[in-house]
C-alpha cells in the first residue's frame, strides 16, 4: 500500500475549502493524504527545505524551489480583485510613503513582490524601512503608529476599517492596469520525485475536490469554519468567492501568463533568481 502523501496548506478559507473532499477521501480514486495546516511563510521554507510531498506556497517562492518542486497547473489563487493592500492611518498618496517604514508579512511572498513593484513605479526614492511582522500584528501596528503603513492580505481586504485604517493604495490594481493579468498569489506544488504519473494524479485529485467543492459548498462549511481562526462566517464565505475560481481549477493560458510576468518583472528588479525557459512546466 503506498504510503499517504504529506501535504501542508493553511487554514485559510480558500485552501480548507479546495481540499477539504480530497483529504476527507471524497474523490474517487485520489491518493491518501497525510494533512499538515500552516500559514503560508512556513510553507514557503517547507519547500525551500524539500519537506512535504505537496504544498501550498506563495508564487514568489517559485524561483528558488522548481528545481525540486513541479507546479500543478491547478489549485491555486490567483483572481481579479483580490489583491493586497497598502493600509496607512491618515489618508494620503503614493508619494508619502517615500522613506517611511512600512510592515510586510514575509519577504517572500506575493504580495512583497507586488508591493515592490508597485512602490519602484510610484513612490519617488522608493520606501525607506521594510519590517517584517506577523499577518495579524500588521494592522494594530499601523494603527498605533509603530509603523508609518502596513502590506496586508486575504480577509484584511474586508476587516480594516475596523482598525480606523485607510486604503492607500491596492496592488492588485496596480498590477492588473499595468499588465491586464490576474493577480497570481498561491500556488500548489508537488514533488517531482513524485514521478509524472503520481503528480498527474495529485492535480486530477486537486481539480475534482475542487470541483466537488463548488458543487456541494455545505458540505465542506464545518471544516472551512473550524480552521478559520474565529473568522466570521460571512467574511470566510467572502474569502472563498474572492480566492476559489477559475484559475484554481486550471491555469490557463492567462494563469500562466500572470505568473511568468510576476516573477519576470520581479528579476529585472533583482527581487528574485530568474527563471529558466522549461521551469513552470508541468510533467
Amino acid at each position: 500500500m503506498t504510503d499517504p502523501l504529506k501535504i501542508a496548506y493553511s487554514p485559510c478559507p480558500n485552501d480548507t475549502f479546495v481540499f477539504h473532499a480530497w483529504a476527507h477521501g471524497r474523490v474517487p480514486d485520489a491518493p491518501a493524504l497525510d494533512v499538515t495546516f500552516a500559514d503560508i511563510d512556513i510553507t514557503n521554507g517547507m519547500a525551500e527545505r524539500g519537506e512535504f510531498d505537496v504544498l501550498k506556497v506563495s508564487y514568489a517562492v517559485l524561483p528558488w524551489v522548481l528545481d525540486d518542486y513541479a507546479l500543478l497547473p491547478c489549485g491555486g489563487a490567483l483572481g481579479r480583485g483580490c489583491g493586497p493592500l497598502v493600509l496607512t492611518r491618515e489618508p494620503g498618496a503614493a508619494k508619502d510613503l517615500a522613506g517611511k517604514t512600512v510592515a510586510v508579512p514575509s519577504e517572500r511572498s506575493t504580495a512583497y513582490l507586488l508591493f515592490r513593484l508597485w512602490a519602484a513605479a510610484e513612490v519617488p526614492g522608493g520606501v525607506g524601512q521594510v519590517q517584517v511582522l506577523p499577518f495579524h500584528e500588521i494592522m494594530p501596528a499601523v494603527r498605533d503608529g509603530k509603523v508609518d503603513a502596513g502590506l496586508v492580505i486575504h480577509e484584511a481586504r474586508f476587516t480594516y476599517q475596523n482598525y480606523g485604517l485607510h486604503r492607500l493604495a491596492d496592488m492588485g490594481e496596480h498590477w492588473e492596469l499595468t499588465t491586464g493579468l490576474p493577480i497570481p498569489l498561491g500556488a500548489i506544488v508537488a514533488k517531482r520525485s513524485l514521478g509524472a504519473e503520481r503528480l498527474r494524479a495529485v492535480a486530477d485529485a486537486t481539480r475534482t475536490s475542487v470541483r466537488m467543492a463548488w458543487d456541494d459548498p455545505e458540505a465542506s462549511r464545518a471544516y472551512v469554519l473550524e480552521h478559520a481562526q474565529e473568522m466570521n462566517p460571512a467574511v470566510a464565505d467572502q474569502h472563498i468567492g474572492l480566492y476559489v475560481n477559475e484559475f484554481t481549477a486550471e491555469l490557463g493560458e492567462d494563469g500562466y501568463a500572470a505568473v511568468r510576468g510576476l516573477l519576470t518583472r520581479a528579476a529585472a528588479e533583482g527581487l528574485v533568481p530568474p527563471l529558466g525557459p522549461d521551469a513552470l512546466e508541468f510533467v
